[in-house]
């Protein structure tokens, strides 16, 4: 099927197109189509997480199909937004770029940063010593955006000189040490809380982020769960 895009702003600027028409098979997704884009303009690709998309003239989220004959805008973040405030949420079967989000959670006023990155054990001792060939993640995903702003929320109310903020969570199968979650805040000086604001940011997607992992090896699989269970300061 063939749909119309169009860029905007800085992309327009970077892709050095307006619009075009390009072929995507049915059932596409708008993050697929994004994907799809920065092939075609590797120049895009650090801007994936801020990427604000509408198919039809209505703002269109990751998950959803594009339909036949679309049309499909792609921009930045409208002037007047939260320019100075960034906040990236993003779960994504990807690998996390650091260089790329860093980038977009750093202003002009930005003079440093903190983040906290997890990451698959190969071997592990919980329970006893055991061998782990690979993990699954799993996330109920539109909660899980939900929830994850949430927490960058939370961070700007305890912590008001955070600047920026990312929250990011791989999905799918991940193998020993490769990083599965990101989490990062930046300021304009190291003793303004960022320290205790990205610890608190994974603790809290710990408790709040409905992602689950299995843990596959030698000696079968088994879902791994947390013993947190939220109450009503959690919504």
């Amino acid at each position: 099927m063939k749909v119309k895009v169009l860029f905007f702003a800085a992309f327009k600027e970077r892709t050095r197109v307006r619009e075009f028409e390009i072929e995507l098979v049915a059932n596409t997704t708008v993050l697929e189509l994004k994907y799809i884009l920065v092939d075609q303009f590797p120049v895009l690709k650090p801007y994936v997480p801020v990427m604000i998309t509408s198919v039809n003239k209505n703002f269109a989220f990751d998950q959803e199909i594009i339909p036949e004959s679309a049309e499909v805008a792609i921009f930045p973040p409208v002037s007047g937004g939260e320019y100075e405030s960034p906040t990236i949420v993003l779960l994504t079967d990807r690998i996390i770029d650091i260089d790329a989000l860093m980038d977009q959670i750093t202003i002009n006023t930005t003079g440093a940063a903190c983040m906290f990155s997890g990451m698959v054990r190969g071997i592990t001792e919980r329970g006893g010593f055991h061998v782990t060939e690979h993990l699954e993640y799993e996330a109920y995903i539109p909660m899980a955006e939900d929830k994850m702003r949430q927490v960058a929320r939370e961070i700007r109310e305890t912590w008001p000189a955070v600047q920026g903020i990312a929250i990011v969570q791989r999905t799918g199968i991940l193998y020993p040490r490769t990083p599965t979650v990101l989490i990062a805040c930046t300021a304009a000086h190291r003793d303004t809380g960022i320290f205790e604001a990205a610890r608190y940011g994974i603790d809290r997607l710990k408790e709040v982020v409905p992602i689950w992992k299995k843990e596959m090896g030698p000696s079968g699989e088994e879902w791994i769960e947390g013993e947190y269970f939220p109450g009503p300061a959690d919504r």
